[in-house]
């Protein structure tokens, strides 16, 4: 057990992780160039200062009752930093489109719509390539459960946010190993894609492949804003609307987040209550494995729409709601990391490399293949943001383009902005993402592996066969 006194203190220690990390990272040359989130640095660091490496170092040399036999922090701490990520992450999802502008479908589809293709592509085939493997190599060699072919895509799309979230219902399967993997993978995943990707990169500027490049710009300094800054008539509603309002801007958005997470909440219920009453009673339950986040982000959408139609949007400062998102992530790969057992990742440590290999093989090899094919104008500098996303998080598929394309002469950045409408409330952490494990644990992975071959197909056919002809007679008009 823990007390409120514990839990303030735990995400005090994460606020000073997190400046270690910062100061690690200013210090070595090559986390610079690796381009690693301070709150990557600091997760490895609490792991290192815990029961897990410390620790066990300290009780191997001198017994299990000296001082730091289990680490530098508490027991009480390492509990409330093993919960942690499962809540934290509803804030992040919930927080991922309040204060967004949401175009109509159609205008998005039709900006975002080769990039959509390239992007579902990736993800469903990481479900294939995850649950062949697991099927042909993981469970019958290493015995490994069937709902690691779920790793892939949990990891790899989803990122530390996700493979944190998604702990319990990984517990609640039988798959206790599953948050450690999924965590592991997703460090790989983000490590990986920034090396490929700029060796791609420096590929690409050689063969031509990247008509927008500008030879002295390479190097960012920071990542871009997908969206331009607010316009002077937002922040004079913005200005009225909050006349009389006593409360702090910060505050009233963390009301906001706290609404979507109710919604979100509530339409998780309402499905858990009409499962229950229809197809739950032949024994087959799904909703009661799902976790909250990707409700979370639906309630965040609903939240802004009405906001929008009743004309309070204003109210919602996109700053704000990604620093408060930022945060809460920061909290979630700190916690999560801190958490891995390294034993677990050592007793399947071939599994685990066999998957790192996998995922990283498939969307590699869909970038260099399938991208040209897929997308008919500036492929490589689209192709290479979502590919850097599909193996780390949004921030990595934006550095990518940055490092491509500067000066956003080819317009990815906003195709990549509007793609994730269409992408996250399914994939990358979405519903599909937290339903992976219950499917493939309810039906088995040769169902499981036809449902997401299927839509592999389908997008596949939709790109090369229903929507190229389109695309590319658009561009010679």
């Amino acid at each position: 057990m823990f007390t409120l006194k514990d839990a303030f203190f735990a995400l005090v220690l994460i606020a000073l992780l997190i400046l270690v990390g910062r100061f690690i990272k200013q210090k070595v040359f090559w986390l610079q160039k690796l381009y690693l989130p301070e709150s990557i640095v600091a997760g490895v660091v609490a792991l290192l200062l815990g029961p897990e490496v410390l620790g066990a170092i300290v009780t191997s040399i001198f017994g299990s009752d000296t001082l730091l036999s289990n680490g530098v922090f508490s027991e009480p701490i390492r509990l409330v930093w093993s919960q942690a990520p499962g809540v934290f992450i509803n804030v992040v999802f919930a927080a991922l489109f309040l204060g967004e502008s949401i175009p109509s479908l159609r205008e998005i589809w039709q900006k975002a719509a080769p990039q959509v293709v390239f992007g579902q592509t990736l993800a469903w085939g990481q479900y294939v390539t995850g649950i062949l493997v697991t099927m042909l190599v993981l469970t019958p060699f290493f015995g490994l459960n069937p709902i690691a072919g779920s790793l892939i895509e949990i990891a790899f799309e989803g990122g530390h946010g996700t493979a944190g979230g998604m702990a319990k219902t990984f517990v609640k399967l039988g798959f206790e190993e599953g948050a450690d993997l999924a965590l592991g993978l997703a460090t790989v995943g983000i490590v990986s894609a920034i090396i490929i990707g700029t060796i791609l990169a420096n590929w690409g500027r050689k063969k031509g492949y990247i008509p927008t490049v500008n030879q002295e710009a390479e190097e960012p300094d920071e990542l871009p804003e997908l969206h331009s800054q607010e316009s002077p008539h937002v922040r004079r509603r913005r200005s009225r609307l909050m006349r009389d309002l006593l409360i702090d801007p910060l505050s009233l958005n963390l009301g906001f987040v706290g609404i979507a997470i109710v919604l979100g909440w509530l339409i998780l219920e309402v499905l858990t209550q009409i499962e229950a009453l229809t197809w739950g009673k032949t024994g087959f339950q799904l909703m009661i494995y799902v976790p909250l986040f990707p409700m979370a982000l639906i309630g965040g959408i609903l939240l802004q729409l009405v906001m929008e139609r009743r004309g309070l949007s204003p109210l919602i400062i996109e700053p704000l709601m990604k620093n408060i998102a930022g945060v809460a992530l920061d909290v979630v790969i700190v916690a999560a990391l801190a958490s891995i057992s390294l034993s677990v990742l050592g007793s399947n440590l071939a599994p685990f490399l066999i998957l790192s290999v996998v995922g990283i093989t498939w969307n590699v090899l869909a970038f260099i293949y399938l991208a040209p094919r897929l997308i008919p104008s500036y492929w490589f500098e689209r192709g290479i943001g979502d590919m850097g996303q599909s193996m780390g998080v949004t921030a990595t598929g934006i550095l990518l383009l940055r490092m491509v394309d500067p000066d956003n002469r080819s317009g990815a950045f906003e195709s990549f902005a509007y793609k994730q409408l269409f992408f996250e409330p399914i994939v990358g952490g979405g519903l599909f993402t937290a339903a992976a494990p219950a499917l493939l644990a309810k039906f088995g992975s040769v169902t499981v592996l036809l449902i997401t071959g299927g839509l592999l197909a389908f997008w596949l056919v939709m790109g090369f066969f229903v929507l190229k002809p389109t695309w590319n007679g658009n561009q010679n008009q």
